[in-house]
């Protein structure tokens, strides 16, 4: 070996040795990284909580927040709001990935259909979910089915583009391959475009939780006696806001911590999706 080859050898250990010992330092900051604006945010509000910066009637102290949750919890109501928020949307979410499923494959499919629905599709997806709820309200009234097709709605709109974007992007030169070994129809769909179309597949059921979860609490915000929504309107109507911020973290922490189950899911599609060893 020569004594430039022996420099750079001693140089690259020099460099890498750092690099290993610092990794799980940097990893440990990485991690904890996005939890720093929270705990900013939660030592303000007891900062300005004992200091008297915000009157308690407009933000109550984080100890009565905390009490009144507890208080909730040991009651079973917070477990009977929860539980009918789920159900609500378990139901809505999976009829609008179903429904969201099917009209994106369609359209994925077939470019005629896609044609045909999609302008149309794509204007009544600008409409928010607030302004449908008069005119559901006039079909199906103030009941359950309400908050089930609001929801759905609200859940098809992602699943359908993204379905349609990942039965899209499957490269042409895989499908000439198939037509050569003589590939149905069916086997083309089933073997060469549904595997690539899986992870973006996924992102869309992501996104359709994300917008069923939201569009839940509104619903429950304008028609509902239970529910999470229904608990933050009844905290303000008494003028409880520590009962609306408990309703709120509840909220918050539930919808967080889902997103994260689904993004773990999402990101091992993507390590079993073709070629996804090498991202």
């Amino acid at each position: 070996m020569s004594a430039e080859a022996e420099l750079a050898a001693v140089l690259r250990h020099d460099i890498a040795a750092p690099t290993r010992t610092s990794l799980p330092w940097r990893r440990l900051g990485e991690s904890a990284l996005p939890w720093l604006l929270p705990v900013a945010l939660l030592v303000l509000w007891f900062a300005g909580a004992a200091q008297g910066w915000i009157s308690p009637q407009v933000l109550p102290p984080p100890q009565f927040v905390w009490e009144t949750l507890r208080d909730l919890a040991t009651s079973g109501d917070l477990w009977l709001h929860v539980s009918t928020s789920f159900t609500r949307v378990g139901v809505g979410f999976a009829a609008g990935t179903l429904l969201g499923l099917v009209l994106g494959s369609a359209m994925g499919l077939s470019r005629s259909f896609e044609a045909y629905v999609l302008p149309t599709f794509n204007a009544l997806v600008q409409i928010p979910v607030l302004a449908w709820l008069p005119f559901v309200l006039l079909l199906v009234g103030i009941g359950e089915p309400l908050k089930y097709i609001l929801i759905a709605k609200a859940a098809l709109v992602p699943v359908a583009l993204n379905t349609l974007q990942g039965f899209r992007q499957t490269p042409s030169a895989l499908r000439e391959v198939g037509e050569v070994y003589g590939y149905t129809r069916r086997q083309q769909v089933l073997e060469i475009v549904l595997p690539h179309a899986v992870p973006t597949l996924f992102t869309g059921v992501r996104l359709g939780f994300t917008k069923a979860w939201l569009s839940l609490v509104v619903v429950e915000l304008v028609a509902s006696s239970e529910g999470l929504g229904y608990l933050i309107v009844y905290g303000r109507q008494l003028f409880q806001l520590d009962l609306v911020m408990a309703a709120v973290i509840v909220v918050g922490a539930i919808g967080y911590a889902i997103d994260r189950l689904l993004d773990r899911l999402e990101a091992a599609v993507h390590r079993h999706r073709p070629g996804g060893a090498a991202r």
